[in-house]
């Protein structure tokens, strides 16, 4: 069996940046395990498979190691995909764990509509002060932990220990602070995902851009992901949804080999 694989750097500026997510689109769904297997030997933070016909596809994401209920950076890929294949549309929508999500396209910026995620004001566990080596100005719950550092000196100097993170009881952790050059910046760890840093978040800036756009008093900001690749996104909030933009940049395009003895 012949699967269409391809790899794209999402929320990128150019090759070699942004965060890279393999895309296999399918033609029907295979067993999850193969699933598991196929993003296991890609080894990149994600692997999207999607199922269906234009404009309407299902979408699923998995880690080396698990599958996920959301994950931005590969939904920008693909449908960064998805808008190659078919470039007559301009609009896609893709039915997930989370919900139904659209991606629109301008030219070459993707916009992705997220569901945004609430906050719930917590105490900083024990665990994450001691992993990060810092105590946060405060700390919120949502599908990760959302630590607020003073300055981003802080975020770029971290050093956390990926052990302790894993730890913790929810997906992962996020730092942020204000950026000097834009509105906020961030950092994303999740360990216990098989991801110890992930390069660019889409799917953080559910929590990221909620939390500044109410602190800064503004519905539009530009953050920036300080990983080593780095990526630069534009949020905008609109009632309980967060539309996340960024530039994509296809850097393989490739065939996978499956032995059919692998396959019911």
């Amino acid at each position: 069996m012949k699967i269409p694989i391809y790899q794209i750097d999402a929320f990128a500026d150019g090759p070699f940046k942004g965060n890279p997510a393999a895309v296999c689109p399918l033609d029907h769904w295979l067993p999850d395990t193969i699933l598991q297997c196929i993003a296991e030997e890609n080894n990149l933070s994600e692997t999207a498979f999607f199922v269906g016909n234009a404009p309407e596809y299902h979408l699923r994401w998995f880690t080396p190691n698990t599958e996920v209920d959301l994950c931005g950076h590969a939904t920008l890929a693909a449908a960064h995909v998805i808008f190659d294949l078919h470039p007559l549309i301009s609009t896609i929508t893709f039915h997930s764990r989370s919900g139904p999500l659209r991606v629109a396209k301008n030219n070459s910026l993707l916009t992705l509509d997220f569901p945004s995620q609430t906050l719930e004001s917590c105490q900083a566990p024990d665990l994450l002060i001691q992993a990060l080596g810092i105590v946060p100005q405060a700390c919120f719950r949502g599908m990760d932990y959302l630590a607020v550092l003073p300055n981003e000196s802080d975020i770029i100097e971290l050093t956390p220990n990926f052990e302790m993170l894993k730890q913790l009881d929810l997906r992962g952790l996020i730092v942020t602070a204000p950026g000097t050059d834009v509105d906020f910046v961030s950092r994303f760890f999740a360990p216990n995902c098989g991801i110890n840093e992930d390069p660019v978040t889409g799917s953080a800036h559910c929590m990221l851009a909620p939390y500044w756009g109410n602190r800064l008093g503004k519905s539009n900001l530009m953050a920036r992901q300080l990983s080593k690749r780095g990526g630069r996104l534009h949020c905008q909030l609109l009632d309980d949804r967060v539309l996340i933009s960024g530039n994509t940049v296809c850097y393989l395009q490739g065939t996978i080999q499956l032995d059919n003895t692998l396959l019911p």
